[in-house]
């Protein structure tokens, strides 16, 4: 059983101009009323330095997995009885984020009709639906209505156990404008490898014969909303439209960490997560 929100009536008194500005954030997609703006105000007044909000790709077709896909969303392919999605949501509500923001595709109503709004697995989820494949960076734009500040980027097709608190500190440390999740693997060359000067990423290259490095890129993010307005119209993919620039401007860093980091977009990718993943610890 999922534990619900729990929320409680109160009555309070507010100046009726600080009132107004609270109305004035009340847009109805990122702020839904004023109880919710009042909320969301608190909470960040708690939680200054904290994450709130994430960003789920979730519209991929899943071809590589066929037949699986055929009949369900490839996020919701099951690993030891529950859905791939479930587990990034899972984590997210361990690390108390609040906002997620799913965005749909291919059957992506099934995706919908398990999650709803989030209530019973202790957040609240808004979506966001492709009408045509965006790759990995249109449907972020999608989104753009609903991030204010820094948030959260995941793959919804992959299972880690990340510590998104150690993860943002370092972020935040290095003040970047992105930080990307690497993963180190024994075989890189079906990757797309990342050199590191420092922490700082400096190069990409897509599926080398001869790899100088180990670490991948693992399919999580922390970016500030800036970067949305960096994503060109229509169909784009993040990775190759936007990263390799802020590389050149100094701006990327990659944060390496050694937890469990499985990949499910192949058959093979698929079973061996089915064998090895040990779930959010």
């Amino acid at each position: 059983m999922k534990k619900k929100i729990e929320k409680e009536r109160v009555t309070i008194n507010i100046d009726s101009k600080i009132l107004k500005e609270i109305d004035t954030t009340v847009d109805g997609h990122k702020t839904r009323n004023r109880s919710h703006a009042i909320e969301h105000l608190v909470r960040k007044a708690m939680n200054k330095e904290g994450l709130t909000t994430a960003f789920i790709l979730a519209g991929g077709k899943g071809t590589r997995l066929k037949p699986l896909t055929d009949k369900i969303t490839k996020p919701m392919i099951e690993v030891n009885g529950k859905p791939i999605l479930g587990y990034v949501i899972e984590l997210l509500a361990k690390y108390k984020i609040k906002e997620v923001i799913i965005a749909l595709g291919y059957k992506g109503e099934q995706i919908q009709e398990y999650f709803e709004n989030g209530e019973k697995f202790g957040l609240n989820i808004d979506y966001v639906r492709e009408q045509e494949p965006l790759g990995t960076g249109g449907p972020l734009k999608l989104a753009k209505k609903y991030i204010e500040e820094e948030f959260l980027m995941f793959n919804g097709d992959n299972l880690t156990n990340i510590n998104l608190d150690d993860m943002y500190s370092f972020h935040k440390k290095n003040k970047a404008y992105t930080t990307l999740a690497l993963s180190s693997v024994k075989d890189p060359k079906n990757f797309g490898v990342i050199e590191l000067e420092g922490n700082q990423i400096k190069k990409f290259i897509e599926k080398p014969s001869n790899p100088k490095s180990n670490l991948i890129n693992s399919g999580t993010y922390i970016l500030k909303p800036e970067v949305i307005d960096m994503i060109p119209k229509g169909f784009s993919l993040i990775e190759k439209d936007v990263f390799p620039k802020l590389s050149e401007q100094g701006k990327l860093y990659g944060y390496v960490y050694n937890g469990q980091w499985f990949p499910t977009d192949t058959m093979e990718r698929y079973n061996t997560a089915k064998k090895e993943w040990k779930g959010i610890i």
